[in-house]
């Protein structure tokens, strides 16, 4: 439910302007026997997730008619929007996932799409981040395709097994007629085997690529990979979540050549599935070779800060052969969301964001653990979301949950390059979800 309020100075501003000196006498002509005497009987004072869920739930005429729960994860998460964002998304200048073709005459587009460069540069500790991609399958691909270009290598790319199957799909497709390798590395415990795979890393290998957190919510050995990478003159490639960086470090910060992620979680509701938002990032040496639009700053003849498009090297804009991608759109109206999600959290807000995420998680994973509906899968660290392997048929306790009002999953059976987790599924727990929901979600699978 969006809405917007005003500061007291706002409010004082409004009634200098119309020449009344506070609230009273801007309702001075209500006669005294009609205007309201008495306290206003309001409970105490709610954070804006708070009222919404509070509203939500008030306003559901009955059990089968309230918003459902979501704790599902797999890559897309139900996490709290500010009422912001829609506000200033809804205006109508901005409703456009286009990057003009006369761009220097749309200056305030090309300012937002600057300014989401920034933040994105901000959010992964690297040089340059162009403005947007379609989706994180996708980006994971362009950045491989990118690594590529910049290593003058095509026979091999070795990529994490823990990687979103969904990904290592998206890239196979993407390379299917380049004739390049890609090998997949063997995985313990749910985390990718660097040690093993160390071997398989040599001079003809143009990116190593690793999510963190990976898939299945854990962390990799990131540093690792980095080492590995560089040893062999190879690009390392991070997928990260962006909420993630609130607590973790950045993918720069580990010494990443480039970084790739969904941004869905900054801004961006479930939706079916999307649209949802490609993020790139690189090194200011990899420029050259970075994929879709690059949006600069520079002044005009007068003196004036202006931005221009610098970089559109796709194939309607240049010779083909010359082209380092075939991106048509660059999903605007989402990285404006994320801009403006950011702006709203700023770095402490981000740091909030994701130490709740990470405690409720932890919370949940204990809950389920100490009241016998099932087994944490993996030992390692994780950070907003886990794999249980539950007592009961996986099936059962995802349509047990389902009729409760929850929805959790992924299973994993579903993925056919998930192997070893016949019985097991993913549950993520955002900011979103309170302490009362978590204990909700256990006591219906014990039942």
């Amino acid at each position: 439910m969006p809405y917007l309020f005003a500061t007291d100075n706002e409010q004082q501003e409004m009634l200098n302007a119309i020449g009344v000196r506070d609230i009273d006498d801007l309702f001075a002509m209500i006669p005294d026997e009609i205007r309201l005497k008495r306290e206003l009987e309001l409970p105490d004072p709610l954070t804006e997730i708070e009222l919404d869920a509070r509203l939500r739930k008030t306003l559901a005429n009955d059990a089968a008619s309230a918003q459902r729960i979501c704790f599902q994860g797999g890559g897309a998460y139900d996490h709290f929007i500010p009422a912001t964002v829609d506000e200033i998304c809804a205006r109508g200048e901005y409703y456009t996932a286009y990057t003009p073709y006369q761009a220097e005459a749309s200056q305030g587009t090309l300012q937002a799409f600057f300014e989401f460069q920034s933040m994105m540069t901000e959010i992964s500790g690297l040089d340059v981040a162009n403005a947007s991609l379609y989706e994180g399958a996708s980006a994971t691909a362009e950045a491989i395709i990118m690594a590529m270009r910049a290593t003058r290598r095509s026979g091999k790319v070795v990529i994490a097994g823990t990687l979103h199957p969904e990904y290592r799909q998206t890239v196979k497709t993407y390379l299917h007629r380049l004739n390049c390798e890609i090998i997949e590395t063997a995985q313990v415990d749910g985390v990718a085997d660097w040690q093993q795979a160390a071997h398989l890393i040599d001079k003809n290998t143009a990116a190593v690529v690793v999510q963190h957190p990976n898939f299945y919510g854990l962390l990799e050995d990131a540093p690792r990979v980095v080492e590995l990478a560089h040893q062999a003159g190879a690009l390392a490639i991070e997928v990260f979540d962006p909420i993630s960086t609130g607590v973790l470090k950045r993918p720069g910060d580990y010494g990443f050549d480039i970084a790739v992620a969904e941004g869905q979680s900054l801004g961006t509701p479930l939706q079916f599935g999307g649209p949802y938002l490609g993020i790139l990032a690189a090194r200011k040496k990899y420029v050259r070779s970075i994929p879709g639009r690059l949006i600069g700053e520079t002044t005009d003849r007068n003196g004036k800060r202006a931005f221009v498009l610098n970089l559109q090297t796709r194939e309607q804009h240049i010779r083909r052969d010359k082209a380092t991608s075939n991106i048509c759109t660059n999903q605007g109206l989402l990285a404006l969301r994320a801009l403006i999600y950011l702006a709203q959290l700023g770095p402490q807000g981000l740091r909030e964001v994701g130490e709740l995420c990470c405690l409720k998680a932890h919370y949940a994973a204990d809950q389920l653990t100490e009241k016998n509906v099932g087994r944490v899968a993996f030992p390692h660290p994780f950070f907003k979301e886990f794999v249980l392997t539950p007592d009961a048929p996986v099936g059962e306790v995802i349509e047990k949950a389902k009729r409760a009002g929850f929805n959790i999953g992924p299973a994993l059976d579903r993925f056919e390059t998930v192997s070893g987790q016949s019985n097991s599924l993913l549950i993520a727990v955002t900011e979103k979800r309170t302490r009362e929901e978590i204990d909700q979600l256990v006591d219906a699978l014990t039942t």
